[in-house]
C-alpha cells in the first residue's frame, strides 16, 4: 500500500506499485479522440506521466515540463495519463498549445488504474506518479509522489530517460 497524503490529509492507494527492475504490464487507455491505444502500440523509451487532473496547476506544470524537455530526444514517446474525459483532456491540449501531446484516459476502460495500483481510493483520482520504461517495458524508474500537491523529481525522470538513449 503506498502511503501518500493530499493537502496533509492522508489517502489510500491499494495494490502493490510496480518498482524499479518489473515488467510494466501492458494497458489500454483512450485518445483524445475516442480511440484506444495500448502500452505495447510504442515503441522506444517511454517516459509515464501520472497526473491527478489536467485541470490543477500542479498537473498542467508537469504536463508542459515533460512536453518541452522530451520534445528534443528522438526515440523517448511520452504519455500523460489521468482519469480526466478525454474531451477535457483535448480542451486543456489546446488551449495550453499542446496539440501533439500524448494526454490519455484510463476513465472507460480503467485497466492503467487496475494494473499499476495508483488509485486514490477516497477521491477516485489518480494519485501523482512517474514511470520510466526501457523499449522492453522495463521499468527502469518510478516515482511515487508522497504529496499529491508535490511535483516529481524532473531532473531525475529526464536523466532515467536519457540514460536509456
Amino acid at each position: 500500500m503506498l502511503n501518500i497524503s493530499f493537502g496533509g490529509k492522508p489517502m489510500t492507494v491499494s495494490g502493490t506499485q510496480l518498482q524499479v527492475g518489473s515488467k510494466a504490464p501492458d494497458f489500454t487507455v483512450t485518445k483524445n479522440d475516442l480511440s484506444d491505444i495500448s502500452l505495447s502500440d510504442l515503441s522506444g523509451v517511454k517516459l509515464i506521466s501520472v497526473a491527478p487532473s489536467l485541470d490543477t496547476s500542479v498537473c498542467q506544470t508537469q504536463t508542459r515540463k515533460f512536453n518541452e524537455e522530451v520534445a528534443s530526444l528522438e526515440g523517448v514517446k511520452l504519455m500523460t495519463i489521468s482519469l480526466d474525459l478525454p474531451f477535457a483532456q483535448a480542451r486543456w491540449c489546446g488551449t495550453a498549445g499542446l496539440e501533439n501531446s500524448l494526454t490519455v484516459s484510463d476513465y472507460q476502460h480503467r485497466d492503467f488504474t487496475a494494473k499499476y495500483c495508483l488509485l486514490i481510493d477516497e477521491l477516485k483520482l489518480l494519485t501523482r506518479a512517474v514511470l520510466v520504461l526501457d523499449k522492453d517495458n522495463n521499468v527502469t524508474y518510478v516515482e511515487y509522489l508522497k504529496e499529491i500537491a508535490d511535483e516529481p523529481n524532473y531532473e531525475a525522470a529526464l536523466k532515467a530517460v536519457k540514460a536509456l538513449l
